[in-house]
């Protein structure tokens, strides 16, 4: 979720109750921190608590020090970071990665727990490859280790993020654990949250790509537990709100040329099936001012409002939708 997560997309998901919502994954090599990205990331002005900050690297040492520098820089938690498949990271031993080696897993795990007086908490996955999955041991060893909470997603690093999540080895480590577990992965609606914390018995659920574009999914999620009532669709209206909103917060916080291009990715997400959506994307990927982007998506939303408050999806776009992939960087 880096790139993602920024602090105007983590706000606007704890306005819709989500409970907890962590940083974009910072780079433990602090010797790379002095460039404008890694400053965005550590900026949580305005956040709601507590602040939690989630670092990455493969240096027991030089992440220990992370964990010490995002402390002083007001982290409430420290979240470390051994579940990321991408390429870039694995490639540097970081992310999932990690999982090939448990003795610097544990080393890792040590280190920061011991560097900082704040909760350290790991997110992971299964394990590396599939038919060698450590999770069991690797989840042993982060409680002995005095991690606070362990998030898992159900995959290996070898599914990525194909196929479905398998929830049956979170299912073995909660049984195993004194600590919390959160539950992720696949987790799109209200009825599968529902059914992944029975099926798991996890403490929590954690939501990541089900949230672009839908923020108000954590909202749906938290009546449905607790009344076991769906709530209605969003009305055209709030959901145009919704994003003009974050386009002025991504646009304050990013600056006109980032900003601009940062938003077509959550515009994309916002408008996917949406009717008449593609034809629009692929107009409003041209375009390069916040002015004039921000002027086109409120057109499209007033357009839609013309059909009726409820949003109108095109069943054919949402089957054979693609473009929403495009970050148009």
């Amino acid at each position: 979720m880096a790139g993602v997560t920024d602090r105007p997309f983590r706000q606007l998901c704890r306005h819709f109750g989500a409970g907890y919502a962590v940083s974009e994954m910072i780079t433990a090599n602090n010797a790379l921190w002095d460039n404008e990205k890694t400053r965005r990331r550590m900026d949580h002005a305005g956040e709601p608590g507590p602040i939690a900050v989630q670092i990455a690297g493969s240096d027991p040492a030089m992440l220990a020090q992370a964990a010490k520098l995002n402390v002083e820089l007001g982290a409430q938690i420290i979240d470390i970071n051994m579940g990321c498949p991408a390429k870039k990271v694995c490639n540097k031993l970081a992310g999932s990665a990690l999982l090939k080696d448990e003795a610097l897993v544990g080393e890792i795990l040590d280190a920061v727990v011991a560097a900082v007086d704040v909760p350290v908490t790991l997110k992971t996955r299964l394990g590396f490859s599939n038919g060698a999955e450590n999770v069991l041991r690797v989840a042993e060893r982060a409680q002995a280790a005095g991690i606070a909470a362990l998030a898992l997603h159900g995959r290996t690093r070898e599914d990525m993020y194909n196929g479905a999540a398998r929830y049956g080895l979170i299912r073995e480590v909660k049984s195993m654990l004194r600590i919390p577990v959160i539950a992720n992965g696949d987790i799109d609606t209200p009825q599968k949250a529902k059914a992944v914390l029975a099926e798991t018995g996890a403490d929590a659920i954690m939501i990541g790509r089900a949230a672009q574009g839908r923020p108000w999914l954590f909202r749906e999620i938290a009546h449905y537990l607790a009344t076991g009532d769906i709530l209605p669709a969003p009305e055209v209206s709030e959901i145009r709100a919704v994003l003009l909103q974050h386009l002025d917060e991504l646009y304050a916080f990013y600056g006109e040329y980032s900003g601009c291009r940062i938003a077509r990715k959550h515009i994309a997400w916002y408008t996917k099936g949406l009717k008449d959506g593609n034809a629009f994307r692929q107009a409003m990927y041209k375009l390069d001012s916040t002015a004039a982007q921000h002027a086109a998506v409120s057109a499209y939303f007033d357009s839609l409002a013309e059909l009726g408050e409820r949003l109108i999806y095109d069943m054919e776009e949402t089957a054979t939708h693609a473009d929403v992939a495009l970050a148009a960087a």
